[in-house]
């Protein structure tokens, strides 16, 4: 057996592994559509608060605020908006969307980001603090970034299949825009990846380890939170959706799926653009650990990289098995596209896509290495994020 051999077998195996025992991550089965109406409504509706950090997100909130204030919760619902540190006029963007709905929403001024914080924690910090402290506190708050827009009933659902299922936490990935040709190429993969690293069905088991949240969309029971010590448990953590979806599983049951009508109206119009999203926690998801990183971009390079290499240019048998792993792997995609509607094409372009996913997390390193790791809206958070 030779080492081509040897490289394409172990792509196989890891493809067969992949699609047989890592949850049916593929499959993208676990959707929020399909909670809707599934469960029966509560006796009484629970009090519910949306939080929504912002920094320097006035041309989200028209599409993101304004969906949340159209919510037909049939219970108590209100809005807390965190401003901070905006310098474009979020505050009062928030404001005049406020005033012309009937939805009770707040602002709160954010106050300075403290040592060994990240920012969009510190942001959620005081906004649940806020929360808290009214008369009478909330027992759900809707953790949701400000670039985040929502079908009118999806709160209701939301709320009826955790009260069903006495969830500490219900998490919706939201569907990333996919209309830009660096969104088409690049966006459906990283759903993919995502779902391989946290399979949703073992997110979803209460017996497995498993654990992932999708931060733009987290419903959060708000005594499982207090019980697992609050969101400061989490300060420091640059990933804090994961790192919240990991606290709360250890209170009570935790799901997380895909859906239609939760969607990022965030544009990545360019390469660029994603590059910085991927390139702010790749390396924090590494645990900042330069082993971690060389055994990762083997891995990639192996399992995606290798078999369309070894189908064109290696001898029998490798060509052969690193055609079988050519295929599954394009198989494997087929659900992430659909959902996107991508042309069945794509699959054959995932090993190139895999390499620009490698080159983004390199980057990641890189740029922590300069000091520059974990930048968003002007903050360098991953040494926070180390501590």
């Amino acid at each position: 057996m030779t080492v081509l051999d040897l490289v394409a077998g172990i792509g196989l195996v890891a493809w067969l592994y992949l699609l047989l025992f890592n949850g049916g991550f593929w499959l993208s089965s676990e959707r929020e559509e399909s909670e809707q109406n599934k469960y029966a409504a509560p006796k009484t509706w629970p009090r519910v608060t949306a939080v929504i950090p912002a920094r320097n997100e006035a041309d989200m909130l028209p599409g993101s605020l304004s969906s949340l204030v159209r919510q037909n919760y049939p219970g108590e619902f209100s809005i807390l908006l965190v401003d901070d540190q905006s310098t474009d006029g979020t505050a009062d963007v928030a404001r005049a969307i406020a005033a012309s709905s009937n939805r009770d929403v707040s602002i709160v001024s954010g106050e300075p980001l403290p040592p060994r914080w990240t920012g969009k924690v510190w942001a959620m910090h005081q906004g649940i603090a806020a929360a808290s402290s009214l008369q009478t506190p909330p027992e759900y708050l809707l953790l949701t970034d400000a670039d985040i827009g929502y079908s009118p009933d999806v709160l209701t659902s939301l709320v009826a299949s955790a009260t069903a299922n006495g969830r500490a936490m219900t998490s919706v990935m939201a569907k990333l825009r996919c209309e830009s040709l660096a969104e088409r190429w690049l966006v459906p993969a990283f759903i993919f990846f995502f779902e391989m690293l946290y399979p949703f069905a073992k997110v979803n088991r209460p017996t497995d380890r498993t654990a992932a949240a999708a931060g733009g969309c987290m419903l959060v029971e708000r005594a499982s939170l207090e019980r697992a010590g609050g969101i400061a448990a989490i300060r420091g953590a640059l990933i804090d959706d994961c790192a919240l979806g990991k606290l709360l599983k250890t209170q009570g049951p935790i799901w997380l799926g895909l859906s239609d009508r939760v969607t990022s109206l965030r544009a990545y119009e360019t390469f660029e653009d994603i590059r910085r999203m991927v390139a702010r926690s790749a390396y924090a998801q590494l645990r900042y650990s330069p082993i971690l990183l060389a055994g990762t971009v083997i891995a990639m390079l192996i399992i995606y990289v290798a078999p369309p290499a070894l189908a064109v240019l290696s001898g029998y048998p490798a060509n052969v098995l690193a055609l079988a792993a050519y295929l599954l792997m394009s198989l494997a995609y087929q659900p992430t596209l659909r959902f996107y509607n991508r042309s069945p094409l794509w699959g054959f372009a995932l090993p190139l896509i895999a390499i620009a996913y490698v080159g983004f997390t390199l980057d990641s390193a890189y740029q922590h290495g300069r000091g520059r790791g974990g930048l968003w809206k002007g903050r360098v958070q991953a040494e926070v994020g180390r501590q």
